[in-house]
């Protein structure tokens, strides 16, 4: 049984009472910090062993807190896996900025490629992050923006240096992504570089050569719908509608 829903009334009332959930939390007692600190580093262990549909309970456990305790901390399980993440996901964003300042544009994409592929075969909770929208953290969908807009200059580069083929889109490096990341779950056990071959079979095809057009990309209304849909099945916001 796991505890995704907001909490109740009996939950609520204890001693230790201030949550984080608020633009401006109030400053925590020395136990309740300690107890916030346990759950992220557990949370950070717990999701990037098995996702981010890990039971939550099992993350208060590792922390050695009660479920009340975590849902006092974090009242949903996306504040839990922004908090937990966000320096993973700031990582990812630096990658970005670290790929446009090779001198190369192929070498800087094809090393972003590999680098986020490499973050993503290590933590599972970030390849699960990685294909979904986190609705309600804004700080964590800020640096994904800003990753985003930084992997749209590194197409465009690779694509002007004659390297990456024309009808390559961002969508292109989500479903890559998307793939890699189940490529790893599968292989993580018996054969964990696999998604190695797998990128660079994929990056193998992104060059530019004299080759038929690609089938239409997803919209990018598209992709956001099929990531909220993903982020609905971990318990991170509503499900949205099928049409």
């Amino acid at each position: 049984m796991t505890y995704d829903g907001a909490m109740g009334a009996d939950q609520r009332c204890d001693h230790e009472n201030e949550v984080d959930a608020g633009p401006e939390p109030r400053r925590l007692r020395a136990d309740a910090a300690r107890n916030r600190a346990a759950i992220i580093e557990a949370a950070r262990a717990v999701f990037a062993e098995h996702g981010l549909e890990a039971p939550l309970e099992e993350i208060a456990g590792r922390a050695g807190v009660g479920i009340a305790t975590l849902y006092r901390r974090f009242p949903g399980r996306e504040q839990l896996i922004a908090a937990a993440l966000v320096e993973k996901v700031t990582q990812y964003a630096e990658a970005a900025a670290d790929a446009l300042a090779a001198a190369d544009p192929w070498a800087g994409f094809v090393g972003y490629v590999y680098r986020i592929c490499e973050l993503q075969a290590a933590d599972r909770g970030l390849s699960d992050l990685l294909s979904m929208t986190l609705s309600a953290d804004g700080h964590i969908e800020e640096l994904r923006a800003m990753a985003n807009a930084r992997v749209v200059e590194l197409i465009d580069r690779a694509k002007a240096a004659g390297r990456l083929r024309e009808d390559f889109v961002g969508e292109d490096l989500l479903l890559l992504l998307i793939a890699s990341a189940a490529v790893g779950q599968v292989t993580r056990a018996d054969a964990p570089d696999a998604w190695r071959r797998f990128v660079a079979l994929a990056l193998d095809a992104f060059q530019c050569r004299c080759s038929p057009g690609l089938p239409l990309p997803p919209s990018t209304a598209q992709m956001n719908l099929a990531m909220r849909r993903l982020a609905a099945t971990r318990g991170c916001g509503a499900r949205p509608g099928l049409g």
